[in-house]
């Protein structure tokens, strides 16, 4: 049954990444699937040590070295994965021992992108928490704004009148105020509900316009790489509110890397990824894939899962909403957004649909 089947056609038509070593660890095949997945070329891969990909004590290695000296399949969810420079994906990974071969300590590895349910749940919650945000901002205003600009004007006026050694005092009060009254505006952000006027935007406009304003401000001694796919078709929304999404995520990455730091801005497109609407059949594609990438310390491991959660902040200073409102947007522009970081490497990915224009 098995004549006339060409494994090389049935190889490359794999969705999964896959590897296949021969007993040395060697690579000797790496389908599309891994190409993409690792953004390299199987040319390039061929006759590389499969070390490369899985370094010595990796969760990744002990599973490969057992397979091989046992010569069984084995599998496991949720293991980081990368290749040399490129920045570690979340990944399912099967690892089987190829028995028909002559030497069955040759091994195939298959690889399954990480679950995108969790991805979709965790952009879900984003959305509920940002809700609530935005609720109690409404509140907020109406409440705190009025007695703060009544406060704030008391302590001036008292300010003309008390003896030399309390005018700092009425200067605490004021400079206070004045902080919580930045809170709140900020907090505003959340508020606006109104639908977004759905317009074509050029993804790279939206970065380079951001990137250009980040160089001659708080980005001034930062290196930005640029890495576009110059067919990248537009999205649909507002220029103006990814731009400010983009403009918080460089700031960010900014203030981690500090002087003599490198991020890396870069676009793809990635079909397959689809968004599943809420109480609707309908999916959505989301192939227009953004990175913003810096080359800072990490995410501290007991911030990284919250950090698109509002008021969640590793700054002393910082009222951890930037991140609340970068996930906002996204979700506003029928996105997702998802953050890898680790020592040394920070990425911040963001998937977004295609624009479509309406039929008449």
């Amino acid at each position: 049954m098995t004549e006339g089947v060409n494994y090389e056609v049935l190889w490359n038509a794999l969705t999964h990444p896959a590897i296949a070593t021969d007993a040395q660890g060697m690579i000797v095949a790496f389908n599309p699937a891994a190409e993409q997945f690792f953004s390299v070329s199987a040319r390039s891969m061929r006759g590389r040590s499969i070390v490369e990909f899985a370094p010595e004590g990796s969760r990744l290695a002990t599973l490969i070295e057992q397979a091989r000296q046992e010569g069984i399949s084995l599998s496991e969810r949720d293991i980081d994965v990368h290749w040399a420079d490129t920045e570690t994906r979340l990944a399912h990974v099967q690892i089987s021992a190829i028995s028909d071969l002559d030497d069955c300590q040759a091994l195939l590895i298959i690889m399954q992108h990480g679950s995108i349910a969790e991805k979709m749940n965790r952009s879900l919650a984003h959305r509920g928490a940002a809700r609530s945000v935005t609720g109690m901002a409404a509140a907020l205003s109406h409440e705190i704004k009025n007695p703060l600009a009544a406060i704030s004007g008391a302590a001036q006026l008292l300010q003309m009148s008390v003896p030399d050694g309390e005018v700092e005092l009425c200067e605490l009060i004021q400079e206070e105020s004045s902080r919580i009254q930045r809170l709140v505006e900020r907090m505003e952000h959340f508020t606006d509900s109104r639908p977004i006027d759905m317009h074509p935007v050029n993804l790279h406009d939206a970065l380079q316009l951001t990137r250009r304003a980040a160089q001659v401000g708080f980005g001034a001694r930062v290196t930005f790489v640029e890495n576009y796919d110059p067919s990248l078709p537009p999205t649909s929304g507002d220029r103006d509110q990814l731009a400010q999404a983009f403009q918080n995520l460089l700031k960010n990455a900014s203030e981690a890397v500090g002087e003599g730091g490198i991020i890396t801005l870069k676009t793809a497109y990635r079909p397959g990824v689809r968004l599943a609407g809420i109480n609707t059949d309908e999916r959505r594609s989301l192939p227009l894939e953004v990175t913003i990438s810096d080359n800072g310390p990490g995410i501290p491991d007991d911030f990284a899962p919250f950090i698109f959660e509002p008021f969640v902040t590793s700054k002393a200073s910082g009222a951890g909403l930037g991140l609340a409102l970068v996930s906002k947007i996204i979700a506003d522009h029928g996105g997702i957004i998802e953050c890898d970081t680790d020592v040394g490497r920070t990425t911040f990915r963001m998937l977004l649909p295609v624009h479509k224009e309406l039929k008449s």
